[in-house]
């Protein structure tokens, strides 16, 4: 058993994981950036250490002033969180060579999924499809050029390394590819100081499912079903449900397939913790691998509502060295579970992000309801971070429910003093083909597109 845990990282993942370990009863170490010396998560744990300035280059993405504060506070583990160094290969060899055990997989199962290319040659050997594009990274744009031209297009410039839509754009043409080419490896050497690409052929409307799987250092991995991300805008997930409409009323012979493909891909790797196989699908039904991430994930929640399962103290205790306590047979899916991430921006000004002071915060709750979040009133949000407030989280018996709990919750959330997405996630709950779970990727694109409209003829 782990008597004390260092969690590497902020907000309300931080949050997240503190919890976790009080109800472990293992004692925690927030490490925080100057910015960040009033955040939740420094005053919910048991010790707290200052590792640097507010850039996230100067404080959470230093490896060696966390271990040296682990080192100082003599720690067992090290939690990661998502983002920052959660799927960093170094950053748990470092762990590792120092005796300090990293929450998230083992160095060499990183190391077989250390990037978005190499996951995609190990998911081809194992007979998992993938989208037609680059064998690896692209280093020129002469050789990107020659991949669009080889598989046609559009189609999708991709960093291997991190998330969160960075470093992703879409190309159409010669001309906006070698345009979209350099600014995607500009933007991902800045968010995550690796500039690697590669190229794949776009889908047009997919549907963004992913699959939770579970290892433990036994070789036993299962799957904990499917969550539905399509709602996204930018390539950056603002909804996510569990179970999916479309594998629920569409394809429902679809989930057995896809889920047995995630387990094979994290066998492959020998994968251990908690881990995520994300697929698009298209509207005939043909699936494909997109990428493996090797850390807990921002929606994880819905999972746990619709399975009962912790994910989040399962990772803690396969860390430990614990076998998984379920077997695949074990894992049922109860009713149906919606997140909506809550962001410091403003819709009505092309989501422009608010940092500030929260003035008066009132977060919904009653049956169902569940809020994961850092902010309190009084907190100032910092511009230098992802402008996440927290994630709102409704349940129900099916998913009419969940999105009618969804909607009366989010009419409750009163957040002032900075700009919210409150009103725009609560179109998002109204919107009739939302409701019909009639969607793809570009369904925020097409509601904003009407709502322009719209005001267009409210003016004429």
């Amino acid at each position: 058993m782990f008597e004390k845990i260092l969690v590497a990282n902020r907000g309300e993942i931080a949050v997240r994981i503190i919890r976790a370990c009080k109800e472990l009863n293992i004692r925690t170490v927030a490490v925080y950036s100057e910015a960040d010396a009033n955040s939740m998560h420094v005053q919910l744990a048991d010790e707290a250490i200052c590792i640097g300035g507010p850039p996230a280059s100067e404080s959470y993405l230093r490896i060696d002033r966390i271990i040296s504060a682990a080192e100082i506070t003599d720690v067992d583990a090290i939690h990661p969180g998502y983002g920052f160094l959660a799927e960093n290969t170094h950053f748990a060899e470092v762990c590792d060579s120092c005796n300090i055990r990293f929450i998230g997989p083992s160095p060499r199962a990183m190391q077989s999924l250390d990037d978005k290319a190499i996951s995609r040659a190990l998911a081809k050997k194992v007979g998992v499809p993938t989208p037609p594009g680059s064998e690896s990274t692209v280093e020129k744009e002469q050789d990107a050029l020659a991949v669009a031209k080889r598989i046609g297009y559009p189609v999708m410039i991709k960093a291997v390394a991190g998330g969160g839509g960075r470093g992703m754009r879409v190309a159409h043409n010669d001309i906006s590819l070698v345009k979209g080419y350099h600014t995607a490896r500009s933007e991902a050497e800045k968010a995550f100081g690796n500039s690697g690409v590669y190229i794949e052929k776009y889908i047009e409307n997919p549907h963004h499912i992913e699959i939770q799987v579970l290892g433990d250092n036994k070789g036993h991995i299962i799957h904990l079903g499917e969550r539905d991300c399509s709602i996204q805008r930018r390539n950056q997930k603002v909804v996510e449900e569990a179970p999916s409409p479309l594998l629920e009323h569409k394809f429902r012979k679809l989930r057995d397939k896809i889920g047995k493909a995630a387990v094979k891909i994290a066998e492959a790797a020998r994968y251990t913790s908690a881990g995520t196989v994300e697929f698009i699908v298209d509207n005939l039904g043909n699936y494909y691998f997109l990428e493996f991430n090797k850390r807990i994930q921002v929606e994880h929640p819905v999972t746990e509502e619709v399975t009962g399962i912790d994910l989040v103290r399962y990772q803690i205790m396969l860390a430990m060295g614990e076998p998984l306590r379920h077997s695949q047979s074990d894992i049922q899916i109860k009713g149906h579970a919606i997140e909506c991430r809550i962001n410091a921006e403003d819709p009505f000004d092309d989501f422009r992000p608010s940092p500030g002071r929260i003035e008066m915060y009132f977060q919904p709750g009653g049956r169902g309801v569940r809020v994961d979040t850092h902010a309190y009133a009084g907190y100032t949000i910092p511009s230098m971070y992802d402008s996440m407030i927290g994630k709102l989280i409704a349940t129900g018996n099916d998913r009419r429910e969940a999105m009618d709990r969804m909607n009366r919750a989010l009419s409750e959330y009163m957040i002032t003093g900075i700009k919210s997405n409150v009103s725009f996630q609560q179109a998002i709950m109204q919107d009739p083909n939302f409701r019909r779970g009639v969607y793809s990727t570009s369904f925020i694109e097409q509601l904003l597109g009407g709502a322009r409209r719209e005001l267009i003829d409210e003016k004429a």
